[in-house]
This record gives C-alpha cells, sequence and structure tokens, in this order.
C-alpha cells in the first residue's frame, strides 16, 4: 500500500490509527515549509540564543498539533490549518526569546499615558479614574498578564498574533513580512485590536 498516493485528509485518517508510514509521509511532506518559516524567522533572532534548529524543531511540534486538532469537517484545508499551526509556534518561540519581564506595550500602538506631573500612571489607578482616556493606557506586562490574556480572548487568531508581535516590538513591516501580510492589513488589525482593548478596559469601570 503506497500512502504517498493519498492525500491529506486521508493520510490524516491514517496516522489517527497509528499509522507510521502515513505519519512519516505527512512530517516529510512538511519538513519544507518548516524549514522555510523558520528560515524567515530566524533573520529576527539574533542575540536571543535560539539556533535555526530550534525553530525547526518547533514547527515539527506545529505539524503535530494539527495533525491531533485537525477536523476533516470543516470547510478548510490541511495545508491551510497545518501552516497557520506551524508558523505560530515558531513566531511564540521566537517572541518568547526577546520578551523581557517588566517591558511596557510598545508605544506606537499609543496606549501610553502619564498625568499631569509627566509621570507615568499605573493600571489599577486608570482602571479607577474615568478622567483617563481608556485607550491611553500603559501598563506593567508582569502584573497584567490577567488583562492581557482576556483581550487576547476577544481577538482572532490573526489579530492575537498581530498583538503578540507588536508588544514584543517588531515593527509593521517585520509583521507583514512574518504573517505575510500587507501593511494596510497589519494596520487595520491594530485598529481593530485597538478598539476591543477600549472596549475591555470600559468593561471594567
Amino acid at each position: 500500500m503506497n500512502y504517498r498516493d493519498y492525500n491529506d485528509n486521508e493520510l490524516i485518517s491514517y496516522i489517527k490509527e497509528n499509522n507510521e508510514e502515513a505519519n512519516n509521509i505527512i512530517f516529510e511532506k512538511y519538513r519544507p515549509l518548516i524549514i522555510g518559516a523558520s528560515q524567515k524567522m530566524f533573520n529576527y533572532c539574533k542575540n536571543s540564543g535560539l539556533e535555526l534548529n530550534d525553530l525547526i524543531q518547533e514547527g515539527m511540534l506545529g505539524l503535530n498539533q494539527a495533525i491531533n486538532s485537525f477536523d476533516t469537517t470543516r470547510d478548510i484545508t490541511f495545508y491551510t490549518y497545518a501552516k497557520t499551526c506551524i508558523e505560530r509556534k515558531i513566531v511564540s518561540l521566537v517572541v518568547a526569546s526577546r520578551r523581557l519581564k517588566h517591558k511596557i506595550l510598545n508605544e506606537s500602538i499609543s496606549l501610553e499615558v502619564y498625568n499631569d506631573s509627566e509621570e507615568i500612571v499605573s493600571l489599577d489607578k486608570l482602571l479607577g479614574d474615568n478622567s483617563y482616556n481608556p485607550e491611553n493606557i500603559i501598563f506593567d506586562m508582569e502584573k497584567n498578564n490577567e488583562l492581557i490574556d482576556q483581550i487576547e480572548k476577544n481577538l482572532t487568531s490573526f489579530e492575537q498574533q498581530v498583538f503578540e508581535l507588536k508588544i514584543n516590538n517588531f515593527n509593521y513591516n517585520e509583521i507583514a513580512e512574518i504573517l505575510d501580510k500587507d501593511s494596510k492589513s497589519i494596520d487595520n488589525a491594530l485598529q481593530r485590536i485597538k478598539t476591543k482593548i477600549k472596549n475591555e478596559l470600559n468593561l471594567k469601570k
């Protein structure tokens, strides 16, 4: 039986029946995609301590995740689903390597605010004072992970990627290149994200 003659959905079905050959074929088939995504992201790994092989291994985990969670009844190809899972895993690894403790939300997303004394105001104080514009908020990443998690729950998968990259100091062009989108798509996504952040903060008043 030559499993190379089967399409992705059929191979997935065999893999879920613990067919080792079908599993090897899928990983061999998608290896070039994983390597390509890893090489692209490796450009953003300077001084991160990551090696290219680290990204490739993370991409492999993304593919495995796609295999285990793919729903063949959904109106989406496995290629599209796998590509998303692979890229998200690799991007998340690179973002994690660049993330610094106590790093504030990037100023270019327009979420900073200072009080009348030109001092940065804490999130807790801002949330308790309606005189501040909720769009202009700065907060400590470590103390407010719960809020960030809540915000991300209200974002689409694409918006989550844009948000994660943006708050970790990737610029528009970098985000567009990483996610294979044009700058306008990134800008539109950021505008939607800011609106959702405003709504989330307003709910906490």
